[in-house]
């Protein structure tokens, strides 16, 4: 019974793959019309029960060959206009999610994301920092702000899974160094780290100063954060 246990074990990948190959991906039976609702059908079916952003690899395993999944992308969102959510590009992939509009409606139903209002305006700020500079250090970010910015503080960052340890600097001592993650870009509704706000645009706009964020002028406000045990600051 255990021999033959394991030989259903190892037949598993391969029975998935028989079952793979049998799903019918170009569905030339169907008139062309009706091959592209289906596949239309399938990819918004996929994104609507994954979890998180489906990318374009996984999408183009249940339809055909020869389909864009950039054109039925666009056929998906061109029916739902006028629905209260859409398909949208971030973290690398497409995602489900409601328009701007019904923010409102939807907290007032079941609350806001609590992770996003936990979020202080000094979190904020170094994660815009670690966003437009990265890799950075922990030094280099207390010498943009002109204060220490603690291993607790970087700590909660990462937990909240936000930013990652990226390659060690090679400057004295190679200390680690911190870049953003995908739940960075989940959070801010960005595709990729290229939908960051130009920063010559900032700057021209009066918004942001790179000369004195480099100088350590902008200073964020720690006093003001909700867990000021997280945040050590030295003069």
């Amino acid at each position: 019974m255990v021999e033959a246990a394991r030989g259903r074990g190892k037949d598993r990948p391969d029975d998935r793959r028989s079952a793979d190959q049998l799903f019918d991906r170009e569905l030339d039976h169907l008139p062309p019309e009706a091959r592209w609702r289906e596949w239309m059908h399938r990819v918004e079916a996929t994104i609507f029960a994954a979890s998180e952003p489906v990318g374009r690899e996984a999408l183009a395993r249940v339809v055909g060959k020869s389909c864009s999944v950039d054109l039925l992308i666009d056929d998906i969102r061109e029916e739902l206009r006028g629905r209260p959510y859409d398909l949208v590009s971030v973290a690398g992939g497409w995602k489900h999610l409601t328009r701007p509009a019904y923010a409102d409606a939807i907290r007032s139903a079941v609350g806001g994301n609590e992770r996003a209002a936990d979020l202080t305006q000094s979190e904020v700020l170094v994660l815009m920092c670690i966003g437009y500079f990265q890799p950075i250090t922990r030094g280099e970010l207390s010498s943009f702000f002109g204060k220490e910015i603690s291993r607790d503080f970087i700590g909660h960052l990462r937990g909240a899974g936000l930013i990652a340890s990226g390659p060690r600097s090679p400057t004295p001592g190679a200390p680690y160094t911190y870049v953003t993650t995908k739940e960075f870009l989940l959070e801010f509704g960005l595709d990729t780290l290229r939908d960051l706000p130009d920063f010559e645009a900032l700057e021209d706009a009066g918004l942001l100063s790179k000369e004195k964020l480099l100088a350590g002028d902008i200073v964020p406000d720690f006093s003001a954060s909700r867990r000021n045990a997280d945040v050590e600051i030295e003069d």
